[in-house]
């Protein structure tokens, strides 16, 4: 049953600071026009977790007129007509009238699941929705979180989708279950274990109350493993029509703190635990850097998988970073240090293929995550095929445009760098102007995880890297991992994990005074240490023992 719609549109969508607009405003169960103003309106809040020097992490509110949607890209992709001035109005009897065409609306639906592969279960029904004409538009994060109402269950995956649809609510009601009971859900206990829910929060501006269905979902203002969530997607959309001044942030910010914050999922392997970015007792991940190529700056030409005797040589060394501690493997088959010339699509492939396949084969490493070093969408197509689990992306997604519509369809999780140019005009392209580097890395970051998201990469799906040493020069790379926790809480980044490269690179060298990079292990342990007191969730080396020990040491001090 579609009931009155709400104010909701007329308040969310084009709206500025210090403009007046027109909105409807509703009486006696139906709209009566009217024209009003509303003058210095506040601007929208997000938030951002902050850890204090005693741990206790704490939710800090931030005013900023640009968050992660926005505050105009979320009031404009807010469903509904066009605010304009006066009511529509009416067609002239004497206008031909054709077919009426399903018009699209937006909605949002929550995704939770707390049994088995929980990020792979709402991937699945994320996948399904599309596959049946209900778009996925984008996705919040995914956060972990403790069960309510039924407590003796495991924790939860909670996240929220926005989706553009022509179906009624109650017919898209029908379809979510359907998909649920195609993913196998049976309901035993009401709020018990799932492996996957989907509830219908919002839909458009309307608002629904039938026996089956109630919009907007009324267990919203109490849920922070709703609101969380849907905040992120849509701050600024008003849930109460006598109350069209409280929006999806107000209740949020609302919720009375309650222990460890909730913290987002990003996974990197199937059997690899899940990186919890918010986390504060979280351990730092080392990602070992696995080289086949003949002329990477400070092993090239160490390891090859051209024949039966480099293939031993090359087990050796995994098995050396694996009980040395490193948990991710990240295999590179073409070099971007300046100055390097590229191989073919079809070299590199060759190069790194077989070297995933070897680790993949071993029944040790199975819960070791293997990440490829690729701008190349060809070349991640064939390592996924092969067994990879991530793509690391030093151009994030930039120099080959279709690695983001790639990455999307494979469902694997992408490492979107900061870079300018190409490796090879990088080293010129260093000027940073208006804020200062760390503003100008925030917001051409934003513009990418914009551009992955776009192209159908899921939120849970992004690790963002500072990409020291690229389009960075001498004291930038310090500059930055000064201020990296600044990035972690730069407005719409917020929650993403970071993945920190600082090994053995050139700044390193100038700083020190050591010239050979190998040699360079003093210098790394200091930027590595650096990276986990300023948020870093994966640091990204060559020494994998010695960076092993200083990352827990690191944690010890900072991960409390």
């Amino acid at each position: 049953m579609k009931a009155v719609a709400t104010l909701a549109p007329h308040l969310t969508r084009g709206f500025t600071r210090n403009h007046s607009w027109a909105a409807c405003e509703t009486s006696a169960g139906s709209f009566a026009a009217r024209r009003f103003s509303l003058v210095a309106a506040r601007p929208f809040a997000s938030t951002a977790y902050r850890t204090t020097h005693n741990s206790r992490a704490r939710l800090q509110t931030k005013n900023h007129a640009h968050s992660r949607s926005g505050a105009a890209r979320a009031m404009s992709s807010t469903p509904g007509a066009p605010l304009s001035g006066t009511p529509p109005r009416a067609s002239p009897c004497c206008q031909s009238r054709g077919p009426a065409v399903p018009q699209k609306k937006r909605a949002y639906i929550a995704l939770g699941s707390n049994l088995g592969d929980r990020i792979g279960w709402i991937e699945k029904a994320c996948q399904e929705m599309d596959s049946r004409g209900v778009r996925v538009l984008r996705t919040s994060s995914l956060w972990e979180t403790e069960p309510m109402y039924v407590l003796e269950q495991d924790k939860f995956a909670n996240g929220v989708c926005e989706v553009e649809t022509d179906l009624e609510p109650l017919a898209l009601l029908d379809l979510l279950q359907d998909i649920e009971r195609s993913l196998g859900r049976r309901k035993l206990i009401d709020k018990g274990p799932r492996n996957i829910d989907l509830d219908i929060l919002l839909y458009g501006d309307e608002q629904v109350q039938h026996a089956r269905l109630t919009i907007p979902h009324i267990g919203i203002p109490e849920r922070e493993f709703v609101l969380r969530p849907l905040a992120q997607l849509a701050p600024s959309i008003p849930l109460d029509p006598q109350r069209p001044w409280k929006l999806v942030q107000d209740y949020l910010n609302e919720l009375p703190l309650q222990g460890e914050p909730l913290t987002p999922l990003t996974p990197l392997g199937l059997s690899h635990p899940p990186l919890q970015a918010l986390r504060s007792k979280r351990n730092t991940t080392v990602m070992a850097i696995l080289n086949v190529t003949p002329d990477s700056f400070s092993d090239g030409g160490r390891h090859s998988t051209a024949d039966a005797t480099a293939q031993v040589a090359l087990a050796e060394t995994v098995r050396n970073f694996v009980q040395a501690g490193a948990t991710v493997i990240d295999v590179g088959g073409q070099s971007t240090a300046p100055g390097r010339p590229q191989v073919s699509a079809e070299e590199e492939t060759a190069r790194v293929v077989p070297a995933v396949e070897l680790i993949r084969a071993d029944a040790a490493y199975k819960d070791i995550a293997i990440s490829v070093d690729t701008y190349r969408a060809s070349v991640a197509e064939a390592a996924v095929a092969a067994g990879a689990d991530m793509i690391n992306d030093v151009s994030a997604g930039d120099m080959d445009a279709e690695m983001l519509p790639t990455v999307a369809r494979l469902g694997v999780t992408v490492c979107l760098m900061h870079m300018r140019g190409t490796p090879a005009t990088m080293s010129k392209l260093n000027e940073y102007g208006g804020g200062g580097i760390i503003e100008e890395i925030a917001k051409e970051l934003l513009a990418r995880v914009e551009a992955a998201e776009a192209a159908g990469v899921r939120r849970w799906r992004i690790v963002l890297d500072p990409g020291l040493g690229f389009a960075k020069v001498g004291d930038q790379n310090i500059d930055v991992l000064r201020h990296l926790a600044e990035l972690r809480d730069w407005p719409g980044l917020e929650g993403l994990p970071w993945l920190v490269g600082s090994s053995r690179k050139s700044f390193i060298g100038r700083t020190t005074g050591v010239a050979t990079p190998a040699e360079r292990v003093w210098g790394t342990a200091a930027t590595v240490a650096a990276a986990v007191q300023g948020g870093a969730d994966i640091v990204r080396v060559h020494d994998v023992k010695e960076m092993t020990q200083v990352v827990a040491m690191a944690d010890a001090i900072w991960r409390y």
